[in-house]
């Protein structure tokens, strides 16, 4: 064979490899994508230690209902309220629940959120409590004293409205700002004079540590606890946040005549105990409702208390985070 016609064969051998390399990249391209057009939707739920939320991820009722449709749920754990609604506001999650004062904080940082639901009211859910053998014996006593608190949580505004009650002002005790383990632990070693906690964690230092309750929300504050979702997935999927609002109800109704078997679901999730999640439950109330407007007026009233305080940066129209009625 000649120089030439050798040299000629093997450009040609080379360019073919090189077009077989292609078509095979295309190939894997043609795939992949395949796979990725493919993959399912995904609904991202936020839920905490306590709520409805928690035994319908036990169940696994929403999950099958939505699979069914091609959708994925995906759970993630918040230890408190704000850091939950802090994940839907940077768009990490499209649905979640918290308690009454986290949506005012997030709504005055500017959070794209809106009220889908909320439950009844639960004021013994919430509360301040001392150590077993503390001398305190009043709210007025917390005068200058160490309280720990989730900052933005349900509890911000119970304590400062039992404050009040007792004739004090915010200003007259040390607020010590700690999620729930970490005041649970400086409750222990004596670092705070109180707590003020919500459910199931109250319920644990009952149960665990013989925490003594000073003062709950009875009488003082509703202790609502709220649904809540990204505007743009409101928007969007509203089909979908009726369908999670059809399983809460379904799941409320069961829990409400079951509520020992509902702690037994829910206890090994929680990780607190059986004898503190079936105390929790005891005072748990069940019945997921639309948001109505007396509901985002008490909210009003929370959102102006906190403004008055410079507990939020600006004032902030709660109904501004509500969905058009249709």
């Amino acid at each position: 064979m000649s120089r030439y016609k050798t040299s000629s064969y093997k450009a040609y051998k080379t360019a073919r490899r090189r077009s077989l390399g292609l078509l095979a990249g295309l190939g894997i391209f043609a795939l992949t994508g395949f796979s990725q057009a493919a993959e399912p939707e995904q609904l991202r739920i936020g839920y905490q230690k306590y709520g409805t939320l928690v035994l319908l991820k036990a169940q696994g009722n929403l999950d099958k209902r939505l699979a069914a449709q091609g959708i994925q749920v995906k759970w993630t754990e918040f230890p408190s309220g704000p850091a939950l609604l802090e994940a839907l506001n940077v768009g990490a999650l499209d649905f979640g629940q918290a308690g009454e004062a986290p949506p005012i904080f997030a709504q005055a940082a500017g959070a794209n959120l809106v009220y889908v639901g909320n439950e009844p009211p639960e004021p013994e859910g919430e509360a301040i409590v001392v150590p077993q053998h503390s001398p305190i014996k009043s709210v007025a006593e917390l005068k200058g004293k160490k309280i720990a608190l989730n900052k933005g949580s349900n509890v911000h505004y119970l304590l400062v409205k039992l404050l009040e009650k007792a004739g004090l002002q915010y200003q007259d005790i040390d607020a010590v700002f700690l999620p729930p383990a970490d005041a649970r632990a400086a409750f222990e070693r004596g670092s705070v004079d109180a707590w003020a906690i919500w459910d199931p964690f109250l319920a644990a230092a009952q149960t665990q540590t013989g925490a003594r309750i000073l003062a709950d929300g009875k009488g003082v504050v509703s202790n609502h606890a709220f649904y809540l979702a990204a505007r743009p997935y409101a928007e969007k999927r509203g089909n979908v946040v009726s369908l999670v609002l059809e399983e809460l109800a379904r799941t409320d109704q069961w829990a409400a005549r079951n509520r020992k078997a509902a702690a037994k679901e829910i206890a090994p999730l929680l990780g607190l105990g059986l004898a503190a999640t079936e105390l929790a439950l005891s005072r748990n109330s069940f019945g997921v409702k639309p948001v109505s407007a007396e509901v985002l007026e008490a909210q009003q009233k929370i959102a102006d208390v906190f403004h008055r305080l410079k507990l939020i940066p600006k004032p902030i129209v709660v109904k501004a985070a509500a969905l058009p009625q249709k």
